[in-house]
């Protein structure tokens, strides 16, 4: 049965989304050392260059997804998560497409983000490759990291 996905744009004020970003950064934090882990905390997802989005099924949270304006013309990917319950039935894939949607209707020239390098972030890695995204060097701040992998990808206006 294909679930029915409807992204909102969220305040952040909800129990599910506090849950949610709490099992994110736990899972960072097991799997990476504390200066590799760049998750953001409710705090700092809350600051004004920060747009928020949440994926619902009816009343059940499925993941989430931001966006960050690092300037007028590019954008960085934060927070994707899928709630490990609801993995593999394309919550990920539906939140890139808004993001990449999103980044696109406000014109970014560039979409970025930074992942991580273990094997647990593999499928993460293949999902922004299947939609264009490169490898390429640290951005706004970023240093290279054995644990980070860093992509973008240029967007076009007129769609994609």
């Amino acid at each position: 049965m294909d679930l029915i996905l409807d992204i909102r744009r969220d305040d952040l004020t909800g129990p599910e989304i506090g849950e949610l970003l709490d099992e994110h950064l736990r899972s960072m934090h097991s799997i990476s050392p504390p200066e590799s882990v760049h998750a953001l905390d409710l705090d700092r997802l809350r600051r004004p260059e920060i747009t928020f989005w949440t994926v619902w099924s009816g009343a059940t949270l499925l993941g989430c997804g931001a966006l960050k304006q690092l300037d007028p013309q590019h954008g960085e990917i934060k927070s994707m998560r899928t709630a490990t319950a609801h993995r593999r039935k394309g919550v990920g894939r539906a939140m890139l497409r808004h993001l990449l949607d999103e980044a696109t209707r406000r014109g970014y020239d560039r979409l970025s983000l930074e992942t991580g390098s273990q094997a647990a972030f593999e499928p993460a890695r293949r999902l922004y490759a299947d939609f264009g995204f490169m490898p390429c060097a640290p951005f706004d701040g970023y240093v290279a990291d054995p644990n980070s992998v860093f992509m973008t990808r240029r967007l076009r206006h007129d769609g994609w």
